[in-house]
């Protein structure tokens, strides 16, 4: 079954916790810049968004890859980087339409949200549950059904 993340920015505090944990997961040190989440924060408003990647379905990032570095796990449903291949030329950050996809200096190469295997620690350190893991099919009832009720108030205030 396919799995995604889910954001919800009503609920993020701009705590950056997920940052943390997930640079300390992949690079072994506490450093956002390192993340593969990243919080795009609006002070002023109180707004704060979780950007991550989007595992899209037809990737720009892997369309442009010269090296096919970028490919679709099937088993998962996500796109992940081999770096075995990536050659840092930053073609698929350019390409990246959510910006999410970044490079490494020191490395020499890309670096993108892989979903920590199917067990996103985003997902389980978020104290807010601003960020979720959810199944694909669980997340069209639930949109469907918000709809559903949206559609729905008028017309009961009519038949009242």
């Amino acid at each position: 079954m396919s799995k995604f993340l889910v954001v919800d920015p009503e609920k993020c505090n701009g705590c950056r916790k997920c940052e943390m944990v997930c640079s300390v997961k992949h690079r072994g040190i506490s450093n956002p810049a390192l993340s593969r989440i990243r919080v795009i924060q609006w002070g002023e408003e109180g707004f704060h968004l979780p950007l991550h990647c989007q595992h899209c379905q037809n990737p720009p990032c892997m369309a442009v890859c010269p090296r096919k570095a970028i490919y679709r796990d099937e088993e998962l449903d996500r796109v992940l980087v081999d770096y075995d291949l990536c050659i840092g030329c930053k073609m698929c950050v350019s390409a990246c339409p959510f910006g999410v996809m970044q490079f490494n200096e020191e490395r020499g190469q890309t670096f993108k949200c892989d979903l920590c295997g199917g067990d996103p620690l985003c997902v389980r350190f978020c104290e807010t549950k601003a960020i979720d893991y959810v199944e694909t099919v669980k997340m069209e009832m639930d949109r469907m059904r918000a709809a559903a009720l949206r559609c729905a108030a008028p017309m009961r205030r009519r038949a009242a």
